[in-house]
């Protein structure tokens, strides 16, 4: 991650409650965002044991509107393989931006509200280093139809962790209501809140989409609770990868099939078999005759991580993969990574090594995720 002084950088609604707060600044996907506050390590078991709320206001935000819902998640569907048109109001879905070639454009999430009057609307939550590539996709894609509508200036963060419901508990009833991967729209302390139980953590929390204006004052009120305090993106990438969640740009990009990302669960059931979305042929074959290399999790011997970059090598020191996303895992109490390996290497159990700065390290293959989610279902 780059340093924050460059004057190229765009600015979240928290910036500058994250320098109050301590945050250490640096440049991520053209933000300045905190890294961390009072240690990677911390803010991640905090956010295991109690409550941590992360800026991802630099997420990209988009509302696609047509004619009915049907109509509208039909178009979308042209694009992305996920089953859009049988969300239920309120519902969310988890799901790809794919090109011809059946590579990864980016990972986002649908959702369908549930309010009086969006018949028709689709809400969509796109990575920040790739929300105006993707938007440019879906108006050059979509018929003139369809609205596409942009909020980067909205701010999200997300509240995560054990404690998260009791905390928003304090301010409205959604957390009674609201199962994982569902949404509403509420009212705190006079405003305006759309609130998922979603995340990127592998704990129950929620992510809140709020107006520039109330930022601040809803992050403050947030973090007034004894349970909660601010992490940064050095703890949101130790929580996300002992979760088994994939980065785009590091563990995917337009290069991977999601087949060999081991995110076929992104892709309908349905879909699967009738096509209908980019690069579908390619996948179907995939799905039939199996892939050459997929991602698999890995756990490394000792305490230093294991980094993107790192080449996987065999008894003769040839290269047979490579680290996508490595770090130490404080929950787990060791390295953890992603790498893409040859199918028969990805098998659980196999042992593997790993080449850091000219020394081997000896890894095993494990099952992902490396921390059970805690995911809330009603």
């Amino acid at each position: 991650m780059a340093g924050a002084s460059s004057q190229d950088l765009q600015f979240t609604p928290l910036n500058d409650t994250h320098i109050a707060w301590g945050g250490r600044m640096v440049g991520f996907a053209g933000y300045s965002m905190p890294v961390q506050y009072k240690g990677v390590i911390a803010e991640h078991e905090h956010t295991r044991t109690a409550a941590s709320l992360f800026d991802v206001s630099h997420m990209g935000q988009v509302i696609v509107t047509g004619p009915d819902h049907d109509t509208t998640a039909q178009a979308l569907e042209s694009l992305m393989p996920g089953d859009l048109v049988g969300l239920n109001p309120g519902e969310m879905r988890y799901t790809l931006l794919l090109n011809d070639e059946g590579g990864i454009e980016d990972d986002l999430i649908v959702t369908r509200p549930v309010e009086e009057g969006t018949d028709g609307v689709l809400m969509i939550v796109f990575n920040a280093g790739r929300k105006d590539h993707d938007v440019a996709i879906l108006r050059n894609k979509l018929s003139s139809d369809f609205k596409v509508e942009t909020f980067w200036d909205k701010a999200l963060m997300a509240l995560q962790g054990p404690k998260a419901t009791d905390v928003l508990a304090r301010y409205c009833d959604l957390p009674q209501k609201l199962s994982f991967m569902n949404a509403a729209e509420t009212t705190i302390e006079g405003m305006t809140v759309y609130v998922s139980r979603s995340g990127y953590t592998g704990e129950d929390g929620f992510e809140l989409s709020v107006s520039a204006d109330d930022a601040v004052k809803l992050a403050e009120l947030l973090v007034g609770n004894d349970e909660v305090e601010p992490a940064g993106l050095g703890a949101r990438d130790s929580l996300r990868l002992e979760a088994g969640l994939c980065l785009y740009g590091h563990d995917m990009d337009d290069k991977r099939d999601p087949i060999s990302a081991g995110l076929i669960f992104a892709i309908g059931k349905g879909r699967r078999v009738e096509g209908g979305f980019p690069g579908a042929t390619t996948i179907q074959k995939i799905i039939k005759d199996g892939v050459i290399e997929k991602r698999a999790g890995v756990r490394f011997e000792g305490r230093m991580p294991v980094r993107e970059g790192a080449e996987i090598v065999d008894a003769d020191g040839n290269k047979m993969g490579v680290v996508t996303s490595g770090t130490f895992g404080p929950t787990i109490g060791a390295p953890v990574a992603f790498a893409y390996l040859p199918k028969d290497l990805a098998k659980l159990g196999t042992e593997i090594t790993a080449v850091v700065r000219g020394k081997p390290v000896k890894g095993i293959v494990e099952k992902l995720p490396f921390t059970p989610a805690n995911y809330v279902r009603l």
